[in-house]
């Protein structure tokens, strides 16, 4: 088992990637703290977590508030002692253009989606400092926040953001011997937001195939584990080669 011991929280886990990626590092041995806004969701992974012999618990929070981060804290290192790792995958998309959407509306995405990852890894990180063994912390980003779209600016312009905060994370942290690294999707599995899943929607990449959970469930179990030691700072693109393709070719 390449986690066995380690304490893992993952945000967003209560479906799609977050749920995938709970259940492989649990069953590469890792504690998994499910967090999750949907209580009914993040217990259900848990407790399918559990039944497959693992070892998980759920934790419901808002990760826009840090009042929610700093209890989610106190309570995941009061059941296991300490964070070993940390998914950054939670997050929601506005799906509006630039002369529609809401200043309310832009508000939520960042605080979820950007400002979220920050609070969670600026409080992650200070315990696993404390805990004094290497850290692994990992954001899922998008392949959204490389390119323009003609819908979504707040999303697109939070993912963008999540690149520089993976790679600032890493400059600071590193001398704390705490890894940070992105992995960067597209269209993998349901919509950001969405528990529904279309197998027949269209995708051009250049695997000719949608995108699983599974799929970046693996690139961020190689990034937490010490297979990826030498690798920090860095984006790991998991989309099929969409950004290796020339628009319209």
């Amino acid at each position: 088992m390449k986690l066995k011991g380690q304490v893992a929280i993952i945000t967003g886990a209560g479906r799609n990637i977050g749920e995938e990626t709970a259940k492989l590092l649990a069953l590469e041995g890792a504690k998994i703290a499910v967090v999750d806004f949907d209580k009914e969701r993040g217990d259900r992974v848990a407790q399918e977590i559990v039944a497959s012999g693992g070892e998980a618990k759920g934790f419901i929070a808002d990760i826009s508030k840090e009042e929610d981060i700093v209890q989610l804290m106190k309570d995941v290192v009061s059941l296991w002692g300490g964070i070993d790792i940390l998914v950054n995958n939670a997050a929601v998309s506005d799906n509006k253009h630039v002369l529609e959407i809401t200043t309310e509306e832009w508000n939520k995405v960042i605080a979820v989606t950007l400002t979220g990852p920050f609070l969670m890894s600026k409080l992650a990180a200070i315990e696993m400092i404390k805990k004094g063994t290497a850290g692994k912390i990992v954001n899922v980003g998008s392949t959204s926040g490389f390119y323009g779209r003609k819908r979504a600016v707040a999303y697109a312009s939070a993912k963008g953001g999540l690149v520089s905060l993976t790679r600032a994370l890493a400059v600071q942290l590193a001398s704390h011997n705490i890894r940070v690294n992105a992995v960067i999707p597209n269209k993998i599995g349901s919509p950001v937001g969405k528990s529904e899943f279309d197998p027949t929607r269209p995708v051009v990449n250049l695997k000719g195939r949608n995108g699983l959970p599974i799929d970046l469930a693996r690139a961020v179990l190689f990034l937490v584990s010490d297979d990826s030691d030498f690798i920090v700072g860095d984006l790991l693109f998991v989309d099929g080669g969409v950004s290796a393709m020339m628009v319209g070719d």
